[in-house]
């Protein structure tokens, strides 16, 4: 099974030619694990798994120290971002597949020197690591209908689904993994801004995960390798710091027109706070970074919070009782409250359900 070599860099401090000694690092590896590099004339590869229709498949492979040619699968927000972020980093897309014209003709003016293709199976003849960016429920169907050559490699970016989905796309000698950058995709030049030390989850065999490792590396990120059957947990602790955190200031921007405040005016007065929460959280921790009434059992102004949303904001009550219950956890945890003061604090919730 094939190991693709790490980008060119400059020469290292003292003379020493980091892209050589990558090589060296690498070809150690590949000889421990027993896996072949690709060697630097490679043309054609063998198609299928050996049976009565494999073929030799002409094009060319990277050369040892190059990265892989790549090939992406959705030119939406993901697909595009990463195109950009990837091919300014060095690291070219020879190919994109998108079905909507508008999107191909972006995603090439955006990253350039692309060919590109309305369907995905065209660029199997292209590239050796395909990404595909495109939306979970798609996933399942669109491995279905691809079928890897002998030394390419097929990985998602879905936060959600594990590695396994790509299973039906598998031939002798192939791999698929997963490589979830931990980003919010609403504009492309914030997203890859973001990917700076940001934070990529990863999945797949040793050698591709580490090929994936220096793709998180040249984009910026940080890979990090989720444990076996963990990837949904990750992923909805995922939707609540974006979707989640969204929904939350969008509460808190109601609440604030109760007051008077417009949104851009809520989020200038609670921004700051909620940055001041963020920062005591890393410094002390979650449970010691937890301020306000339910920390004090204070009764009191609980009911008048409840009270005022139940008059003036009810879609936010449920949300605020949400966090209200978690609340009176952390606090209970910390040892803030006493008992009785939980036992209060939950009956007020209980009577405003």
């Amino acid at each position: 099974m094939k190991v693709w070599g790490e980008p060119r860099r400059e020469p290292a401090e003292g003379g020493e030619d980091a892209a050589s000694s990558s090589e060296a690092r690498l070809a150690a590896v590949a000889a421990e694990a027993g896996l072949e590099l690709a060697p630097e004339t490679a043309r054609g590869h063998d198609h299928g798994d050996g049976g009565p229709h494999a073929h030799r498949h002409p094009h060319e492979h990277a050369a040892p120290g190059d990265p892989p040619f790549l090939g992406i699968v959705g030119a939406g927000a993901v697909g595009t971002a990463l195109g950009v972020a990837l091919s300014r980093a060095g690291w070219p897309i020879t190919a994109v597949a998108s079905r909507d014209a508008a999107r191909r003709e972006r995603f090439s003016r955006l990253v350039g020197g692309t060919r590109a293709f309305a369907e995905a199976t065209a660029i199997l003849d292209e590239v050796e690591l395909i990404i595909l960016a495109v939306p979970d429920d798609a996933l399942a169907t669109l491995a279905r209908s691809l079928r890897l050559y002998s030394g390419q490699a097929l990985v998602h970016t879905s936060g959600a689904l594990g590695a396994e989905v790509l299973q039906p796309a598998m031939a002798a000698g192939t791999q698929i993994g997963s490589f979830h950058p931990l980003v919010a995709f609403a504009d492309t030049e914030r997203a890859v801004a973001a990917l700076h030390g940001a934070t990529v989850a990863v999945e797949g065999d040793d050698q591709l995960v580490a090929l994936l490792a220096e793709m998180a590396e040249v984009i910026g990120a940080t890979a990090v390798r989720l444990a076996p059957g963990s990837k949904s947990a990750y992923h909805a602790a995922a939707v609540l710091a974006a979707g989640g955190f969204d929904a939350l200031l969008d509460a808190i921007a109601e609440l604030g027109r109760v007051a008077g405040l417009d949104e851009a005016s809520s989020l200038a007065i609670y921004g700051p706070l909620i940055e001041q929460t963020l920062g005591n959280a890393r410094a002390l921790g979650i449970g010691a970074a937890l301020t306000g009434p339910i920390t004090r059992g204070d009764v009191g102004t609980l009911q008048a919070h409840l009270a005022t949303l139940e008059a003036h904001a009810p879609g936010v009550l449920a949300l605020y009782r949400a966090a209200a219950e978690r609340e009176i956890d952390l606090a209970a945890a910390r040892g803030t409250l006493t008992p009785d003061a939980v036992r209060r604090l939950r009956d007020t919730l209980a009577m405003r359900s």
